[in-house]
């Protein structure tokens, strides 16, 4: 089984692009974040085309979280309970076997802006509600995009980087409260000390110069982790396909036995 996770950063702009993607890598369970349309807008008929039944919690021109499974999902979570204020950022389902949910964390903006504070606050709800509402025991992925980065490796400026927003302890913190739950990062369990990114900046030839982040995670409980074949950061599909623009994030995709 392949699940994987991809910031694609505006459906209606990445649509094709989606699709190429799907039709060459071919994976089961897919989170996507960013769609930035609202849910009657959603391209069903598209998906259903490439064998993707989908679901979806959107919202007009930001945020927005989709899952796409070979077979039908059923939803059992729209939202954040307590964080709606945040916009259309978390959707679960039972898909393929996996209790899955995708997300789509709040960026923070800078340290001074109040952004921060309440994007700390959101990974506390987080953590609530994985409490509240999930089993650890379970065959559960929690993926998406953190927009944090959880150690020096994953940022490509290092040390430099450090006390700067995506990577300040407070931030970290949060994270690791979220993980504690139950989960743990797949890639990093499988390649504890690669330096690989999933996201750079459009701008300054970013990719092409290795200045990027990782920040988008597929984290799985532990029997998840004991099924785990191989994980990849998808970077092929940060390039250009055959004249379309890909997003300013990767795919990342895992294969279970």
């Amino acid at each position: 089984m392949k699940v994987a996770t991809w910031n694609i950063n505006g459906l209606r702009a990445r649509l094709d692009f989606v699709g190429a993607w799907l039709a060459e890598r071919k994976p089961d369970v897919v989170g996507l974040q960013e769609l930035k349309l609202e849910d009657e807008k959603f391209p069903h008929a598209v998906f259903e085309e490439l064998g993707y039944h989908a679901v979806c919690h959107g919202q007009k021109a930001w945020n927005g979280v989709a899952i796409l499974s070979r077979e039908k999902p059923e939803v059992l979570a729209r939202g954040l309970p307590g964080q709606e204020d945040f916009g259309a950022r978390l959707i679960t389902a039972n898909a393929m076997g996996l209790n899955f949910t995708t997300l789509y964390c709040p960026n923070g903006k800078n340290l001074e802006h109040e952004d921060y504070k309440r994007k700390l606050d959101w990974y506390r709800a987080l953590s609530e509600h994985l409490s509240q509402e999930h089993d650890p025991a379970s065959a559960t992925i929690v993926c998406g995009d953190f927009n944090i980065c959880p150690t020096l490796l994953d940022g490509w400026m290092g040390e430099a980087s450090e006390g700067e927003i995506f990577h300040t302890d407070a931030e970290r913190v949060r994270l690791q409260a979220v993980m504690d739950w139950g989960l743990h990062d797949l890639f990093r369990h499988k390649y504890p000390e690669e330096r690989t990114f999933s996201w750079w900046d459009y701008r300054g030839g970013s990719f092409h110069r290795g200045h990027g982040l990782r920040i988008d995670f597929l984290l799985g409980t532990a029997g998840l982790r004991d099924r785990l074949e191989d994980v990849m950061v998808d970077r092929e599909w940060r390039k250009k396909k055959e004249g379309l623009t890909a997003s300013d994030h990767a795919p990342v995709i895992a294969t279970l036995n």
